[in-house]
């Protein structure tokens, strides 16, 4: 089986961050946001990957290489017009890459238990199209199905209605690629002026072919908002197995990742993060749910709940930075002394002097 990793989309939903980078590239506790998928496949033994690429393409493409450290075989496929998953898939088609079965991978999509045993699921169960759902509280964000008598029926693109809980999750299975490419051009855009893998996987309901579907156990995010960078944080933290490699003359207490050549001068308190490179200072504290990405500098003050991204620099006085995302080589700096809690979402290079 061959994967396809879908890393092509603006993320205009991620503004200011993905004005000067692609979301897929945000780092979350050390790595690329891409990594988490291509990782998930290779633990599955998917390890001849497609990754499909557009905005700030050449960026995603210095970032993995050819993906040997990450023990897999990467081949770029581009999507000069982002016109939906569905049409990033036929795109790895029509490039030939796609030749077998495969698995697609949303770029931004994280799934807790991994898709392992989804893809023995697949190979074991003879399915034209295998595809997993998560109960959510929110459908309207999400493509769901409908469910009659354990069949999936229908897929809704964001319904503007309620009609099921079950969100469909950004990992889908297919078995014939040349089946996949005749359904595409069967398709027409939609409202949005994208060509929506729900139906996609529709024009296989309607034909009778064989639609299965597996319900995820545990945590799912698709990180489409800053919100949701932070909820994937929290959660990755959550999984987190503490590791000291950096330099502590400070505290650390609880499960935190220290990684090699960073300075803990001042308290950390986990789950958190420490990148490699970055320094907390005998004046600053990190609390709980926090991730200082590489070369960080904390100087002062206490951050928590936040992902600070790399080469930013905090000198937070006596303040308190709290569910905040900062972007790379972003300073902030409290002038005035002031105390309580600051909540900030910056962008890269920035500087906030309050």
């Amino acid at each position: 089986m061959k994967g396809l990793v879908l890393a092509a989309g603006e993320g205009s939903r991620l503004r200011p961050f993905t004005y000067s980078r692609p979301k897929h590239l945000i780092p979350l506790l050390g790595k690329p946001m891409v990594q988490y998928p291509i990782e998930d496949l290779v633990s599955a033994g998917v390890v001849d990957i497609g990754v499909v690429v557009g905005y700030y393409g050449d960026l995603v493409r210095g970032s993995l290489g050819d993906g040997s450290r990450l023990g897999a075989r990467l081949t770029y496929i581009t999507q000069e017009k982002r016109l939906g998953i569905a049409h990033a898939i036929y795109r790895a088609v029509e490039e030939g890459f796609l030749d077998g079965p495969f698995v697609v991978y949303l770029g931004d999509n994280i799934v807790e238990e991994g898709v392992a045993g989804f893809a023995r699921e697949f190979a074991e169960n003879g399915s034209d199209v295998h595809i997993l759902l998560s109960e959510v509280e929110d459908p309207g964000r999400f493509g769901v199905a409908v469910l009659d008598s354990g069949r999936v029926v229908k897929l809704v693109e964001k319904p503007r209605e309620p009609v099921s809980n079950l969100a469909v999750v950004g990992v889908y299975f297919f078995r014939d690629p040349e089946l996949v490419a005749r359904a595409f051009k069967d398709l027409r855009p939609s409202w949005r002026g994208e060509y929506e893998v729900t139906e996609l996987v529709q024009w296989f309901v309607d034909r009778g072919y064989r639609v299965t579907y597996s319900k995820i156990k545990g945590w799912w995010k698709d990180v489409g908002t800053y919100e949701g960078l932070l909820d994937a944080v929290y959660m990755l933290l959550d999984r987190l197995r503490g590791s000291v490699e950096g330099e502590v003359d400070g505290e650390v207490r609880g499960r935190a990742v220290v990684e090699e050549g960073a300075v803990v001068e001042g308290r950390v308190y986990g789950p958190a993060y420490i990148g490699r490179g970055a320094v907390v200072s005998k004046g600053s504290a990190v609390e709980p749910y926090t991730s200082l990405e590489e070369g960080v500098r904390a100087s002062s003050g206490r951050v928590a709940r936040s992902l600070v991204m790399e080469y930013s620099e905090l000198d937070l006085g006596r303040a308190r930075l709290v569910d905040s995302v900062l972007g790379s080589r972003t300073r902030v700096r409290n002038t005035r002394e002031l105390h309580g809690d600051i909540r900030l979402v910056v962008s890269d290079n920035s500087l906030v002097e309050i």
